[in-house]
């Protein structure tokens, strides 16, 4: 489409290339065209559509004599083919060569006649024995199309009878290509392609086997495996020896050394090639990515579409591949193992199956092509097919011995798939191809391991949910099994089950982490994506059982009960107006509620702060994940470095790899914000929970807590002082008496500093804590100041210092019918985090150094809130695959929690303690 020509009966004047030519019409008796197109002859057996002379077959066309004169006309010199000359027209019809052999051999001539035959330009006499006939056509499955092939009927028959006659190397191979072409098709009764190189194969046994492999024949290509063992688990003659380098992220990789030997349609060798650069990559890519298919270790996946049009201009001819791996024994002697092929295209009959075959390896082939645009053609040659044949799926599969610690691997197996298209448009139409290269180990007895430990933890994480239900039902008061207890048994099991699929993945993440980015000497492959869906199930289900648990954690902490104790007394008499009687009374005087709103702001304030800073947690697992680059780490290679070249192949993700990563930094990065908070920050700056004690003790409050119907927790605030009401003059000095040991100590019990406390009361305390409680509860005060009723009001003040006054007096030690002990905790009754004595006549005061009371808090519930965010994190990190997104929805998360926890944990605060929540800021 780049230049021009003269139209036919013109000669040419000029050429300069492209459009720059100049044509001549030649005489009308002298109407002929030269080959080369320069010059005017006259033609004795006429022209040709191109108006070039024409000769009769066997005849060759001379136009110019031997020293180069043009000749007035044209010669059609008959070739001589009787011994001993035996010479006929080559195909361009210009030379008379030696005929083919074949017809010396049938004829002693070169002519080819009756009852002689002549198939694919070779002549077989009629006595000969030769193969059965050929059936020329073409089955495309995926279509239901069966095509008559003119390759085939030209080809199929002639190198099937000379392979069978003559053992032709290249017509045995240009059978056995179009057997490849047929796909293999297995049937005892067809007599195709495959059929007749079966015929040729089971019949030419005198011919021996090349290279001690029972099914490859001398002169035949190697096409089946056939009756031998399983391949699938024959190991390597030799050790795989890959010693990798590896110093501090860095890692030198060894190259899979493939090699393929090509042949031509025809059967012709044409060369051995190494798979590096691409050979069997159809789609574009860089050099560099290429290669990277064949490092050992390294997972590789290339997909593209390619247009039709593309195939046809770059696969005119198929070639056939034969591939081999070669690889050095002991001695440092090279040698080369076949690569079998699974075709999943091919074909084979219900009669071939029956016959006993081991299909295992029937289905296993050697030779194979990645496009095939010959076959498809019906009649010209030259013309587009009508279907062809592409090799849209590569895959080539590396196998870990189980148990090698040298890495030994199983011979290579590459799975093709083909796609037939029916060629209608090939500008428009195109195909999807994908190769990849994938490495895997027998993932059996890890997955038994797993089992096993799931087994062992969940049963342990049972008997643990049973302590926690027992405790639980020691500290409801109740001892009936009812079905509530089995929910909250159902609960806890839900919790601890959750911590058992967390340590597991976590523990697998790690291990595959380490093992397979660490590892010397190749001993461990990473799990196939399709072995990682147990994987992905186990955190699915941390995740649920988790998200269970920690909305139980936030009901519970969201319906305490608490009540804060004002141990101020009035200081001195007011006189005070009795309303409806006109009189003045003298009054005690009124205590300020002002300690009170403080005290209960400070609470409210503490509820959701944590051990660590949430949002410096996820900016710094992100900014290690993305900008440092640990998110690296998580790619199927055997790379550990943590910075990789654009221009370098990027492998695909492990699932189990980005969870292990992502889980060690999430763990790493919040153990050293808990050693940093506790043992600089809250010791040195701001130590929110001890704070909220002593400013309890200063402002002469004492809370008390019930997280369950009977326990629940005592923050002992009474002022040493004796009045916290008081001026700054007055502080100053109770804080100076105080810090010089000239008052006695904070203590609940006296000459003791233990000011936190589990207790544990009596059902009779309980209930008439209750009593109260319901008349506390039943009004919760006016919802704005001035539009409000005065008996409600009153009948709430009066229940709350009806509340203020009994806790007092209970913590006074007054009321003997519902008195307390004090004692220490026994070590195992830490341990379980349970009691073993019922508080049955009187209520039980376990002194608390830990400050246990934040396990109403956030701030007690650091590793559940942890693991939350942990598996929140991985679960869109899994479904998104994107550790950006993953960070983003996880800190929304917790702020939408967090909003919640405040929002509803401050009307509870106010609906228990009677403090307006206007005035919790």
């Amino acid at each position: 489409g780049s230049s021009c020509i003269c139209q036919p009966g013109y000669r040419m004047v000029s050429n300069n290339g492209g459009s720059s030519v100049v044509c001549e019409k030649c005489p009308e008796n002298i109407n002929g065209v030269t080959e080369d197109g320069w010059n005017c002859i006259a033609c004795p057996r006429g022209l040709t559509s191109e108006g070039k002379c024409k000769c009769l077959n066997n005849e060759i066309l001379v136009e110019r004599s031997t020293d180069g004169i043009l000749l007035n006309e044209a010669l059609c010199i008959h070739c001589n083919g009787s011994e001993p000359s035996f010479s006929a027209s080559d195909v361009s019809g210009t030379r008379c060569v030696r005929c083919e052999q074949t017809f010396i051999n049938v004829s002693k001539s070169c002519d080819c006649s009756s009852p002689d035959f002549l198939t694919g330009g070779l002549c077989f006499g009629a006595r000969e024995s030769l193969p059965p006939k050929g059936v020329a056509t073409v089955r495309f499955g995926q279509l239901g199309i069966t095509l008559a092939s003119e390759w085939f009927l030209k080809n199929l028959q002639s190198s099937a009878s000379a392979c069978w006659l003559y053992s032709n190397l290249t017509a045995c191979q240009a059978l056995g290509n179009m057997c490849v072409m047929n796909m293999n098709s297995l049937s005892s009764s067809s007599t195709d392609a495959c059929g007749l190189f079966q015929y040729i194969y089971v019949n030419t046994a005198r011919l021996g086997i090349a290279h001690s492999i029972t099914y490859w024949r001398h002169n035949l290509p190697w096409l089946y495996y056939g009756d031998q063992p399983d391949i699938s688990q024959m190991c390597m003659p030799t050790l795989w020896q890959f010693h990798c380098f590896f110093v501090f992220f860095h890692r030198q990789d060894v190259k899979l050394q493939f090699l393929a030997a090509s042949f031509d349609a025809a059967g012709n060798f044409l060369k051995w090639q190494n798979l590096e650069g691409g050979i069997l990559q159809l789609c574009p890519d860089t050099q560099m990515k290429l290669n990277a298919a064949y490092i050992f270790g390294t997972t590789y996946q290339q997909s593209c579409k390619i247009s039709v049009s593309k195939i046809l201009s770059d696969f005119a001819n198929p070639i056939f591949y034969d591939l081999f791996l070669e690889y050095n024994d002991d001695n440092g002697q090279q040698y080369l193992w076949a690569i079998p092929v699974l075709n999943l295209n091919l074909q084979y009959s219900e009669m071939f199956v029956n016959q006993g075959s081991n299909m295992n390896n029937w289905l296993l082939t050697r030779r194979f092509f990645l496009v095939d645009t010959l076959s498809g053609r019906e009649n010209d040659l030259g013309k587009l097919p009508r279907v062809i044949r592409i090799a849209s799926k590569i895959a080539i599969s590396i196998r870990l011995v189980s148990h090698t610690q040298r890495g030994a691997i199983y011979p290579p197996l590459m799975t093709i798939a083909y796609t037939d298209v029916l060629v209608q448009n090939p500008e428009t139409q195109s195909v999807t191809v994908s190769f990849s290269v994938t490495y895997e180990m027998n993932q059996s007895e890890a997955q038994i391991q797993t089992d096993i430990t799931l087994g062992v933890f969940g049963g342990l994480a049972v008997l643990w949910s049973l302590l926690k239900t027992a405790g639980w039902k020691r500290r409801t008061g109740s001892s009936i099994i009812d079905l509530q207890t089995v929910f909250k048994f159902l609960l806890f099991y839900a919790g601890d089950l959750a911590n058992v699929f967390f340590v597991i993945t976590v523990g697998t993440g790690i291990y595959w982490l380490v093992f397979f980015k660490a590892q010397q000497f190749v001993s461990v492959f990473l799990p196939l994506p399709s072995q990682e869906e147990g994987f992905v199930t186990y955190i699915a289900c941390a995740f649920s059982l988790k998200a269970l648990q920690f909305l139980q954690l936030l009901v519970s902490q969201l319906t305490i009960d608490i009540f804060f104790i004002d141990w101020e007394r009035p200081k001195g008499r007011v006189l005070k107006a009795v309303e409806g009687e006109g009189v003045i009374k003298s009054a005690a005087a009124p205590v300020s509620i002002w300690r009170t709103y403080f005290i209960a702001n400070e609470w409210n304030e503490i509820q959701t702060a944590r051990k660590i800073n949430p949002l410096f947690q996820v900016l710094a697992v992100l900014f290690f994940l993305e900008v440092v680059g640990f998110s690296n780490l998580a790619l199927m290679d055997s790379s550990s470095s943590l910075a990789r070249s654009s221009e370098s192949y990027i492998a695909p993700w492990s699932r189990i790899l980005r969870f292990g990563v992502s889980a060690a930094l999430w763990l790493a990065i919040a153990f050293l914000q808990i050693i940093f908070f506790s043992v600089f920050y809250e010791r040195f700056v701001e130590d929110k929970i001890s704070q909220f004690v002593d400013l309890c003790c200063m402002s002469n409050i004492s809370v008390f807590l019930l997280s369950h119907s009977c326990f629940g927790y005592y923050i002992h605030g009474r002022s040493v002082h004796g009045h916290a009401d008081t001026n700054m003059e007055e502080m100053n000095m109770n804080l100076k008496r105080e810090a010089e040991n000239l008052c006695s100590q904070r203590g609940l019990l006296p000459n003791t500093d233990g000011q936190t406390f589990q207790i544990s009361i009596s059902r009779r305390m309980r209930l008439h804590y209750d009593r109260i409680h319901e008349t506390l509860t039943k009004k919760r005060g006016p919802t704005r100041l001035l539009d409000s009723s005065a008996n409600t009001f009153e009948q709430s003040t009066r229940a709350y210092n009806t509340m203020n006054k009994f806790l007092g007096s209970f913590i006074d030690h007054v009321h003997k019918e519902m008195d307390y002990i004090v004692k220490d905790k026994l070590l195992l009754e830490r341990i379980l985090n349970m009691e073993f004595m019922e508080p049955i006549e009187k209520s039980i005061f376990y002194n608390d150094e830990a400050q246990s009371f934040s396990d109403v808090l956030y701030y007690g519930n650091e590793t559940t809130l942890l693991i939350f965010d942990i598996l929140f994190f991985s679960i869109v990190d899994l479904a998104s695959q994107s550790f950006v997104l993953a960070a983003i929805l996880t800190y929304l998360q917790q702020e939408i929690f967090r909003f919640i926890r405040n929002t509803l944990g401050q009307k509870n605060l106010a609906s228990k303690t009677l403090v307006d929540e206007r005035f919790l800021i």
